[in-house]
């Protein structure tokens, strides 16, 4: 015997039974005409179901900076207008004492010295006007997705993370590469959202959402990331560590949204800006 939880929509019907499947209970999607979207579960496990789910929201209650975007369940988190400002306060501050660029910038020769905190500090530079713009509209729409998806500390945390695997990339295939701007960071959310299809449900349609996100991300990464003049190893290196690091973050949903992960994290996130800029300042002192 089985029993049917109604669910609102297919990405809802997905994070629930993530959930499930994580405590053990097996569910299949199910969808009709009449009824719309489902959760089917063996009826001695429904109690257990439900128990699961009621956890699962409480556990990832939306604050009031997340928004849904559309009947699909898609989330917005305006928080992404908190890194805008940021970067528009280093590159008013790069522009007014030069020497924080010279700092802060990408050099792979004195990263290869143990200037590591380079791969971070250059993420918010940029070299002009036009730079930072194009960063700062594109990064406000594809921040704002990915933390709304993941979080919103778990989100910026990987999306800089995927910035720096951008400047990782170009240090190991150019050693002296110089490079700056919060391109590979947007990038990384190119890929951080073409992960969020990737799923280890059982559900036979699984693997489609999985190959189809995928490519729809690769195809916006060619959009976007290829264009000519532009740090193009960086992109992919950026696009690449998204992808990566949104597969591990799909197998540690449970563990990663919730409220004391993503406090976490972006604690976690401010500080590590704090510390790279401390070092690159200080010479490394």
């Amino acid at each position: 015997m089985t029993t049917r939880i109604p669910v609102r929509s297919r990405r809802q019907a997905m994070d629930w039974s993530l959930a499930l499947v994580s405590q053990g209970i097996e569910s299949t999607i199910d969808f009709s005409e009449e009824g719309g979207w489902g959760l089917i579960v063996s009826e001695p496990e429904y109690e257990h179901a439900v128990r699961t789910i009621e956890q699962y929201h409480r556990e990832n209650r939306h604050w009031p900076w997340q928004r849904k975007i559309s009947s699909q369940g898609i989330l917005f988190d305006w928080s992404s207008l908190a890194w805008v400002f940021l970067i528009a306060l280093f590159f008013w501050l790069s522009g007014e004492y030069p020497q924080m660029r010279d700092a802060g910038i990408m050099d792979g020769a004195a990263v290869s010295r143990g200037e590591w905190w380079r791969l971070f500090t250059a993420i918010f530079l940029h070299a002009d006007i036009g730079h930072f713009a194009a960063n700062a509209t594109i990064g406000l729409v594809l921040l704002g997705l990915t933390m709304g998806h993941y979080g919103t500390g778990v989100g910026i945390l990987a999306a800089y993370l995927a910035g720096a695997g951008g400047n990782v990339t170009t240090w190991l295939v150019f050693e002296n590469h110089h490079s700056l701007g919060a391109s590979g960071m947007v990038m990384g959310c190119v890929g951080l959202l073409a992960a969020q299809s990737v799923s280890f449900s059982r559900h036979p349609q699984a693997w489609k959402y999985a190959v189809g996100g995928l490519i729809g991300g690769t195809m916006l990464f060619i959009l976007m990331g290829l264009s000519p003049g532009t740090d193009v190893l960086a992109h992919l290196g950026g696009f690449a560590s998204g992808v990566l690091l949104g597969i591990l973050l799909t197998l540690a949903t449970r563990l990663l949204q919730n409220n004391a992960a993503n406090v976490s994290a972006g604690l976690l996130f401010c500080g590590s800006v704090i510390l790279t800029w401390w070092l690159a300042l200080s010479g490394g002192k």
